[in-house]
């Protein structure tokens, strides 16, 4: 392969360290098991915000749904059709507590597999008033802030560990600045920085020539899989690696250790609905191995990664410096955005 065109996909790494993205041309796994995604049908995409204030108190909403009826709870709602998560983000905080908002970064991904995914934002208040109980309608009965010490009755005690991954963003930014970029997408898919590190050298896998799905020129590039409904999000790493390594993949752990960016659009429904996570994914040897009696025994330390058996798949190690440092940091302090199943 061109030395060139690796270089491109290092400079396409070098993009999603950045925080940005690239389009999504074609999906190299998993297509003819997923469907386009098509909000309030096969997906669900809700938004939560985490407000303080100057005392660090947090915005929170009484609800007026029968089901938690006067229970408290976090500014949250579905995605509407035609919305973007942001517009989405500023149209609940506004019918539930009043106020106009910014956000300021998400803050943790939450996902059940593609039909159910929440994006947790970070954000500030810019304007309006609290919502009262004069104000009260459908979307909730009234806003108010809480310290998180007088009893409060809550919905659900979740958010908990929300409010203490704001706290702690507010504190110390573990994580740059994250928000939707305005890309469009069809299905729910992820596109892996994959890589595997041993010393101070890094791989990461690139797939070489386009699927039979795709009829266009082939060129190097990072893989990307479609999400299925009967998996979380992340199980996607899980299908390339297998399908690059199918001898080898039980034999190494797959971990997506966060998103360097997100991609959504939202405008026209049934075609950019979906969501496109950049992430990075570590190939690591699984810390137990076995012998064939199946004892124990501990791994051999991996100095070059597991060969590729599909002529579809190449490693390639890095050798721009500064992406391999960045790679590398971040690989061990996973200080990019989580994203975690709740499956």
């Amino acid at each position: 392969m061109e030395v060139m065109a690796l270089e491109q996909v290092e400079a396409q790494v070098e993009r999603l360290l950045g925080g940005l993205g690239c389009e999504v041309m074609m999906c190299d796994v998993g297509l003819e098991q997923s469907k386009p995604a098509s909000l309030r049908n096969n997906v669900t995409y809700i938004v939560c915000a985490v407000v303080f204030n100057d005392s660090e108190e947090v915005l929170m909403v009484q609800e007026a749904k029968q089901d938690c009826y006067k229970k408290w709870y976090l500014p949250a709602g579905r995605v509407e059709v035609g919305e973007s998560l942001q517009e989405a983000l500023l149209r609940e905080v506004k019918e539930e507590a009043g106020f106009e908002c910014q956000p300021i970064t998400l803050l943790l991904i939450q996902e059940q597999g593609p039909q159910w995914i929440r994006f947790i934002f970070l954000a500030k208040i810019t304007g309006g008033s609290i919502k009262t109980l004069s104000a009260a309608d459908q979307d909730s009965l009234q806003a108010t802030w809480w310290d998180r010490r007088a009893p409060l009755p809550l919905r659900g005690r979740d958010i908990l560990r929300l409010i203490d991954f704001g706290l702690k963003y507010r504190h110390d930014a573990w994580h740059p600045v994250t928000l939707p970029l305005d890309m469009s997408c069809r299905h729910v898919v992820q596109r892996l920085v994959l890589i595997f590190s041993a010393d101070d050298n890094i791989w990461i896998l690139v797939v070489k020539e386009f699927s039979a799905l795709v009829a266009t020129t082939p060129r190097p590039h990072l893989p990307i899989a479609a999400a299925l409904k009967t998996h979380a999000v992340t199980w996607a790493a899980n299908m390339v690696a297998q399908d690059a390594m199918p001898s080898t993949y039980y034999e190494h752990n797959v971990n997506t250790l966060g998103v360097f960016s997100l991609q959504h659009d939202g405008r026209q429904h049934g075609k950019t609905d979906g969501v496109c996570f950049n992430t990075l994914v570590a190939l690591q040897p699984d810390r137990v191995a076995r012998d064939e009696d199946g004892a124990k025994m501990p791994p051999p330390p991996a100095q070059m990664p597991p060969p590729v058996e599909n002529p579809r798949y190449v490693w390639h190690r890095v050798l721009m410096p500064g992406v391999r440092e960045k790679l590398l940091e971040k690989s061990k302090n996973t200080s990019i955005l989580p994203i975690h199943s709740l499956y």
